[in-house]
């Protein structure tokens, strides 16, 4: 149930963003994702794990890269660089002040970064859209970090069997080789709930941090 219910929430934003892509109003999105981005305080990442568009594409994007066995297993060591994020923010930034200044149009580059985490997805792992190059991802995780509310581990019902680790699509949760108890870190957890959903010894809660 819960599961269909955050399914619901992507299909159902992803439709409001296309909606407002539509009849130029990419501002009114970004005034959505703005909310969010302090909410993030409070709630964590949940833009990531329920609203953002590039998300909900990703995720058939992967299962179609499993299922025509393209994925790479590694990704080059250049993709992983902490200034791609940055640089594509300003990049974005730049092209929607120039296209609406000098063309006299509203460039819809939100749309062109849906389509680029589609295509880069179909060929490496979801984590590396949402750490190494998405803007979205960038800020969020700014304010992410310090969530009041976030996906947390009961280590005395852990039993370290790393499932939670191969359904994360931001690698939030690691299992410790020292402990065998997993850990998830707010900063790049999308509170998509994947890693509660799977647990089998329900270890894995969604409540204030500890």
């Amino acid at each position: 149930m819960k599961k269909l219910f955050i399914n619901i929430s992507r299909i159902l934003f992803l439709g409001i963003f296309l909606w407002l892509i539509s009849k130029g109003a990419m501002i009114l999105w970004l005034g959505i994702f703005g909310v969010t981005v302090i909410l993030a305080l409070i709630l964590g990442r949940v833009f990531c794990g329920w609203i953002c568009p590039m998300n909900t594409v990703m995720i058939p994007a992967e299962w179609l890269s499993k299922k025509l066995n393209i994925q790479a297993e590694n990704s080059p060591s250049w993709l992983k660089s902490k200034v791609i994020p940055w640089l594509m923010l300003f990049i974005m930034l730049g092209t929607m002040i120039f296209a609406k200044r000098f063309l006299g149009i509203q460039m819809p580059v939100l749309l062109y970064l849906v389509i680029l985490s589609f295509i880069i997805t179909l060929r490496y792992k979801p984590e590396i859209f949402h750490n190494y190059i998405c803007p979205f991802g960038l800020l969020q995780s700014l304010t992410g970090r310090f969530a009041l509310f976030t996906e947390q581990v009961n280590h005395d019902k852990c039993i370290g069997c790393k499932l939670c680790e191969t359904v994360c699509p931001s690698e939030a949760v690691k299992v410790s080789k020292d402990t065998k108890k997993a850990d998830i870190k707010p900063v790049l957890c999308h509170q998509c709930f994947n890693c509660q959903l799977v647990c089998p010894k329900n270890a894995i809660s969604y409540g204030k941090k500890i």
